[in-house]
């Protein structure tokens, strides 16, 4: 519901906190095509995830430790 609520006015920008975290496979899969077509119709999507195969699609990966950035990865498109 929260997901919902947050793109009823079609925002260009989405920050998400684990969206995926208390749902099932079927659900979190639902949710990551969500975003996906969002992504392509020109949103940014910045995602937090301890989820590594959530974290492999997106375009960019900045992993953090202890509040400081330790690593950012471009992904090939």
């Amino acid at each position: 519901m929260a997901i919902a609520r947050a793109l009823v006015g079609q925002p260009d920008l989405i920050l998400a906190d684990e969206p995926t975290g208390n749902l099932d496979s079927q659900n979190a899969e639902t949710v990551m095509q969500l975003f996906a077509e969002l992504h392509t119709a020109g949103a940014t999507i910045c995602m937090v995830t301890h989820d590594a195969s959530l974290a492999a699609r997106a375009q960019r990966i900045v992993h953090m430790l202890d509040g400081r950035v330790q690593a950012a990865v471009q992904q090939a498109a």
